[in-house]
């Protein structure tokens, strides 16, 4: 199966590249491991957008929600509107295994079959890849990296590692639906990134101990029913129910490894594109959305990259 260019990714900004490619007259695919929109799938079930819906509007279809800043469920309707209104080429529930370039073109292995294509646009967000613990019961059942509900926490003791807008949201919610919500926390303080309608929320509820906080600690271990950390060179575990481990999440290194892609430094791990066309070090292969900012996830968002498809499938055309 030959085609101009297939779009690795079903996100915001996946859907927005293929829009260019149908309006180019380009022959394109989308493929999506999971669902549309897996990233924004996986958000917290009372997820509230930080940017205002105008913002997060792609491919010239209105939208149009109850309040200046939309909900999850309100996005998700919204990008279903989109592919069905640009009648979208995209196979969903099929993963990319591995991306081989030939002579002119690249071979794309998914788990269900063999494709050929011209160009690759690379669109995989960072939300799917966790930062793990890597320490001992990170594989318990009760761990999770995703916070979706409060619900099940309902009278149970829950430990939330991390103190980024995940963190401090899930505590929130859970310590509200009647959770005993435990905070564990790398550094002295909570994230500064914090939005500012939940930092005094947040900090008043450790403050009065509503939410328990134990700052500048590490978890050593998490075992069935409580949870060992260490906190200034003291050993500390509490009984525990729930792990909740929002400690962020990054890009899929294994694939941009794996297709040769090359990066401008070690610490953040960007990868090296050109930024007027967003074409990679490897001729043909493109980056668009967030995984342009490699580690610095709070660098890009869908309201900044939403030109990405216009500067890749423009940098394709003046080629042909």
């Amino acid at each position: 199966m030959q085609y101009d260019l297939i779009i690795i990714g079903g996100g915001p900004i996946g859907i927005v590249c293929g829009i260019e490619a149908k309006k180019a007259g380009l022959h394109y695919l989308i493929i999506e491991k999971g669902v549309l929109i897996n990233s924004l799938y996986h958000f917290p079930a009372n997820m509230t957008f930080f940017s205002t819906s105008i913002l997060l509007e792609i491919g010239g279809v209105p939208f149009i929600s109850h309040t200046d800043k939309p909900t999850r469920t309100e996005a998700l309707e919204y990008y279903r509107r989109v592919a069905q209104s640009w009648n979208l080429n995209i196979h969903l529930f099929e993963k990319v295994i591995q991306v081989n370039a030939l002579e002119k073109a690249f071979q794309v292995h998914t788990d269900k079959a063999l494709y050929e294509t011209s160009h690759v646009v690379i669109a995989t967000g960072f939300y799917d890849q966790v930062m793990p613990l890597n320490i001992k019961g990170e594989e318990l059942a009760k761990v999770s990296h995703y916070y979706h509900d409060a619900h099940p926490y309902f009278k149970k003791k829950v430990a939330i590692i991390g103190a980024g807008n995940s963190g401090c949201d899930a505590a929130l919610e859970c310590w509200q639906k009647g959770a005993e919500v435990t905070m564990i926390v790398r550094g002295s303080d909570l994230k500064e990134t914090i939005k500012y309608w939940i930092r005094p929320n947040i900090e008043n509820r450790i403050k009065e101990g509503s939410i328990h906080a134990y700052f500048d600690a590490s978890v050593l271990e998490i075992k069935e029913n409580t949870l060992r950390f260490i906190q200034h060179d003291k050993t500390i575990e509490i009984e525990n129910d729930f792990v909740l481990a929002l400690t962020g999440y990054q890009p899929d290194y294994t694939l941009l490894e794996q297709v040769g892609i090359k990066f401008q430094d070690d610490a953040y791990r960007t990868p090296i594109y050109n930024e007027n066309t967003l074409e990679t070090n490897i001729p043909g292969v493109y980056l668009a959305g967030v995984v342009l900012g490699g580690m610095k996830t709070n660098k890009w968002f869908i309201e900044t990259t939403r030109d990405n498809g216009e500067k890749i499938i423009h940098h394709i055309k003046s080629k042909k």
